[in-house]
């Protein structure tokens, strides 16, 4: 059977979409391989690169990373993430350049889970401290209604002139049982510009949750493409 031309056009479109998943590809393509650890609220339950590439008139990055609690984990109340470190760099022109590189804190907030970050209303992130290991506490267990959603405390950079290939996030943490993390970046407008009412920021992507573990991780994040 020949299909009308207009009627081709459209199915081509349809099978465009479910093959590429461009029409939803923020919901569906990075959690088509979910791990059941975790939780069916989050948005991106698996890593992902955002294909839509940074604006140019962005000049600047700024590493993130959010923090939970699964409330299915018995114990969940004394869940607690440490951050002992947080770095941030950009491949300019075939060189590594570090824009961030912090220790033993961050700053962030408190913001929305239920349904995940649904508006940009939060509260100030409750932070603790281990001498010991010179890291932040994140207590996620005593807030489990909450994304703790953490970036950098050194202010955020402009990104070095020249051609830009990527950026690189590593964040050292140790994570309890009851509580999982990912990490990411984005990139902005400027080093200077408010959040505002949104389009100030552009996500580079997400990196797949990490789990708890005795050992201290390393959570890494790159849009950074391989050849490269």
């Amino acid at each position: 059977m020949v299909l009308p031309h207009f009627l081709l056009s459209h199915w081509r479109i349809v099978a465009f979409c479910f093959m590429f998943s461009v029409c939803g590809w923020a919901q569906a393509r990075p959690n088509a391989s979910a791990d059941s650890r975790v939780p069916s609220e989050v948005k991106f339950a698996t890593g992902y690169v955002n294909p839509v590439a940074r604006p140019p008139d962005f000049k600047s990055a700024l590493l993130w990373g959010i923090a939970i609690a699964d409330t299915r984990v018995p114990g969940y109340e004394s869940a607690v993430v440490e951050i002992a470190s947080t770095q941030l760099s950009c491949r300019v022109d075939g060189k590594d350049f570090v824009l961030n590189n912090d220790s033993g804190n961050v700053r962030g907030g408190l913001y929305q889970r239920y349904p995940w970050f649904a508006t940009d209303h939060h509260d100030p992130i409750p932070l603790s401290y281990s001498q010991a290991d010179h890291a932040v506490l994140l207590n996620v267990g005593e807030r489990t209604d909450s994304v703790w959603h953490f970036w950098s405390p050194s202010p955020r950079a402009a990104l070095p002139a020249g051609k830009l290939a990527g950026c690189m996030v590593k964040v050292r943490v140790k994570i309890s049982p009851g509580a999982l993390v990912q990490i990411g970046m984005d990139y902005w407008r400027s080093p200077t510009v408010p959040y505002g009412p949104g389009g100030n920021n552009h996500e580079a992507g997400a990196s797949d949750w990490y789990f708890p573990s005795s050992e201290w991780q390393e959570a890494t994040f790159t849009d950074i493409p391989k050849t490269h």
